[in-house]
């Protein structure tokens, strides 16, 4: 027994950063960028390295700029905590594992530290393969797989929120509203799948030098808005009141209407949180290209609309220029 399975990085569209406290977001899956966990019975479990793993290096420069990059830990300590997680919830829910051990890998195209759910993607997949390899699909609610991946990540320390797990166990193009009384009472959200049909024409922009650990940005979040910060608090609610408004406006096909929802969506978080300046310059590049634009998660990439091919190559060119990568979005679309 020898397969693989995917799961993608991920754009926020709206709402973010608000699914970390009980907010509203829209999010999708870029084909472009996947995730594979590649899973086959062994005698022993054996957790393969990846690059990000490495423990070997030229010399001291290489050394730290690797761990300035990618911190002192690789993807291995996700695929121990996802398989941990997976245990324990199948232990303490009676679910019978057949006998039989793997060996397991991960490899990733999704950018590094520019916060479009590299960890999480991680953790998805090899959550999804575990499911498979142990044929156990039917016996976890599939509404539950997001939350175990993000335990998961909460038991290494990591500070995140619900939408990446959601929208890489989903794919597509996904509704969520993480409102609090429903959340506590079912250990998810509210999801809902969105036709990309009906969205207008999105690109996603990257520059792989600006990047950070997203931890970082969501642990000074949550230190702010556990002080209470009245702006912050406000703020969460306003950003999920983007999210429903733009959830109206895809099914109603309004594409001006959801342009002007990115817009105020990164504008609220300039009034509220420091956008380090080089990160709002690929922003305020693309708006005076004509494209509408904002993080696509904690910063390094961007996400927008744009109205035609002409306005396309004209928003490529300016973002270019300024060190990004620049493509259109392609949403994965969800397999069964």
């Amino acid at each position: 027994m020898l397969f693989s399975v995917k799961t993608y990085g991920r754009a926020g569209l709206l709402g973010n950063p608000s699914d970390g406290y009980y907010g509203k977001t829209i999010a999708l899956a870029l084909s472009d960028f996947p995730c594979t966990v590649t899973i086959y019975e062994s005698p022993e479990i054996r957790i393969e390295h990846n690059r990000e793993d490495n423990s070997e290096f030229s010399g001291l420069s290489a050394m730290v700029k690797e761990i300035e990059r990618f911190g002192y830990y690789g993807g291995v300590r996700l695929v121990k905590a996802t398989i941990r997680q997976f245990y324990k919830y199948c232990v303490k829910h009676d679910i019978e594992l057949p006998r039989r051990n793997f060996t397991i890998r991960y490899s990733s195209k999704v950018p590094q530290l520019v916060g479009m759910g590299g960890s999480s993607a991680i953790c998805t997949a090899t959550f999804k393969a575990l499911v498979k390899f142990y044929e156990v699909a039917d016996k976890i609610p599939f509404e539950l797989w997001a939350t175990l991946c993000w335990q998961a990540e909460q038991d290494l320390g990591i500070q995140c929120g619900m939408q990446d797990r959601v929208i890489q166990i989903y794919d597509g193009l996904m509704y969520m509203d993480f409102s609090e009384e429903y959340f506590k009472e079912h250990n998810h959200g509210i999801y809902e799948r969105l036709s990309p049909d009906r969205l207008p024409k999105l690109y996603i922009a990257y520059a792989p030098d600006r990047a950070e650990f997203s931890g970082i940005y969501h642990h000074k979040l949550r230190v702010l808005y556990e002080e209470k910060k009245r702006d912050l608090v406000e703020a969460m609610s306003e950003f999920a009141e983007y999210a429903r408004l733009g959830r109206d406006a895809i099914l109603a096909g309004q594409h001006e209407k959801l342009a002007e929802l990115i817009n105020m969506n990164f504008d609220l978080r300039c009034r509220v949180l420091k956008v380090a300046e080089e990160n709002a310059r690929m922003v305020f590049t693309a708006r005076k290209a004509g494209a509408s634009a904002k993080f696509a998660g904690s910063g390094g990439a961007i996400i927008g609309s744009y109205e035609d091919e002409t306005m396309f190559e004209r928003l490529r060119m300016e973002l270019e220029a300024i060190g990004c990568n620049v493509l259109s979005a392609r949403i994965a679309l969800p397999q069964n």
